[in-house]
């Protein structure tokens, strides 16, 4: 039986930010015992040019509610942007995680052909929706939570592979 588009999206984001937010809850375990403040993490970089781990969850976490949403023809939520606090951040991602919980199967499937239309700072991208959440989301999903696993890691957070992969 083939892969749904449901199947290709929801529970694969789930999944991603389930695990990004026992990253998270590493890397403030790490802060507490370092005795490093935790928005000295927050505000980690890898190089200057890119965004802090603070961001990283915000872009992953809008990626994914987006991709649900979009593809189930809905208006996407907005958020602030405005966590400070590694709390903050856990109740965004699990905030995003029951948004994508709530959606059934037969909202998304069936949305390979669906228009999707992102408007960027600076030009608007289309998509058909199977292209839109393979070749967009979940890429861009995968590259901001590496990113906030790779920033802690950096940071001298214990963190392996199976953090990032999570248990089957």
């Amino acid at each position: 039986m083939p892969i749904t588009m449901y199947q290709a999206c929801v529970p694969v984001l789930v999944r991603a930010l389930t695990n990004l937010s026992g990253v998270l809850a590493k890397g403030a375990a790490h802060a507490a015992e370092k005795n490093i403040a935790p928005e000295v993490l927050l505000h980690t970089r890898i190089t200057p040019d890119m965004f802090p781990l603070v961001r990283q969850v915000q872009i992953a976490t809008d990626m994914a509610k987006g991709a649900a949403f979009r593809l189930a023809g809905k208006d996407v939520p907005k958020m602030e942007d405005n966590e400070a606090t590694f709390d903050d951040l856990q109740k965004r991602i699990a905030y995003v995680i029951d948004l994508l919980k709530g959606f059934k199967p037969e909202e998304i499937d069936g949305s390979e052909e669906r228009e999707v239309v992102l408007q960027t700072r600076t030009n608007e991208m289309r998509f058909r929706g199977q292209d839109y959440l393979l070749g967009f989301v979940l890429p861009n999903v995968y590259f901001h939570t590496t990113t906030a696993y790779a920033i802690l890691r950096g940071a001298g957070v214990a963190l392996g592979k199976m953090d990032f992969i999570g248990k089957a």
